[in-house]
C-alpha cells in the first residue's frame, strides 16, 4: 500500500528486549513498515510492572529490581506510547502486536499459567472491540497464542511457524495452525486475522523484514477495504 495517511493503526509493547519484554526488531520493523506507508501509528502498553527482569548479556534474572511496561516500552516508542487502557477501538483502523517473550509475560501470563492463562484485561477489551468492528488484527512472533487465547472459539486460521510444540497449544484453544515461512504471512479473511512468525523461525532481521512487511501491508489494506 503507498499512502495509508487516513489510516491509524495501534501497535502494543510489553517493554523493551525480547527476553522480558518486547522484541525490538520485530517493534521496528513494524514501525518502519507503517512509516514508509505514511500510517498514524499509536503505541501502547500496559501501565504495570513487568514480570520480571532478564540481564540481556548473560540470560540471568535481575533480582531486586522491578520495572514498568509503559515506561521501558516508551524506550521503543521514543517517549509517544499511551497506557492501553487510555486507547478505544473508535481511534484504531488496525492493531499490530510485535512478540518477544514480553508478550507472553506482560500481555499475558501464559509464561507461568500456560493453558490456564488470561491475558491483560485492558488489551482483552481492546481486541474484542476491535474484533466487532471488523477491523483486521495482526499477531507477530509468538503473539498468535494471544489470538488462540481471545478469538480460539471462531477457530481462526494462524500461524507461530513450524514448531508443532507451540502448534499443538495453539490449537488446543481452539484456533487452526497454519505451517509458514518466516517470510511469509497467514491471514484469516473472515476473522481479519494476519499473523507471521518472524523470531520463532529467525533467523535475522532481513528474513523476520519480510514477513512482517507483508503482515503490515495487509492489515493496511484490510483496514483501507473496511473503510471504502
Amino acid at each position: 500500500m503507498q499512502n495509508a495517511s487516513n489510516l491509524n493503526i495501534g501497535v502494543v509493547l510489553s517493554g523493551s528486549g525480547w527476553k522480558d519484554g518486547t522484541e525490538i526488531h520485530e517493534a521496528v520493523c513494524t514501525l518502519l513498515a507503517l512509516d514508509n506507508a505514511h500510517a498514524g501509528i499509536i503505541m501502547m502498553a500496559p501501565d504495570k510492572e513487568q514480570m520480571d527482569m532478564i540481564n540481556h548479556l548473560t540470560n540471568e534474572p535481575v533480582e531486586n529490581e522491578t520495572r514498568n511496561v509503559l515506561l521501558e516500552s516508551a524506550r521503543i516508542a521514543r517517549g509517544e506510547v499511551v497506557p492501553i487502557k487510555e486507547v478505544t477501538a473508535s481511534e484504531l483502523d488496525g492493531l499490530i502486536i510485535p512478540g518477544g517473550i514480553g508478550a507472553m509475560k506482560n500481555l499475558c501470563n501464559y509464561a507461568v499459567k500456560g493453558m490456564n492463562m488470561q491475558v491483560d484485561p485492558d488489551l482483552e477489551k481492546l481486541l474484542k472491540d476491535m474484533h466487532e468492528q471488523s477491523k483486521p488484527l495482526g499477531f507477530i512472533c509468538i503473539a498468535p497464542m494471544i489470538a488462540a487465547k481471545v478469538f480460539g472459539a471462531e477457530h481462526p486460521k494462524i500461524t507461530i511457524g513450524n514448531d508443532q510444540g507451540t502448534a499443538q497449544k495453539i490449537e488446543a484453544f481452539g484456533a487452526q495452525h497454519v505451517d509458514c515461512d518466516v517470510q511469509d504471512i497467514v491471514v484469516d479473511e473472515n476473522s481479519k486475522i494476519v499473523t507471521t512468525p518472524a523470531y520463532m523461525l529467525g533467523p535475522s532481521i532481513s528474513y523476520i523484514n519480510k514477513g512482517i512487511t507483508k503482515l503490515v501491508n495487509t492489515i493496511l489494506e484490510l483496514a483501507d477495504e473496511r473503510n471504502i
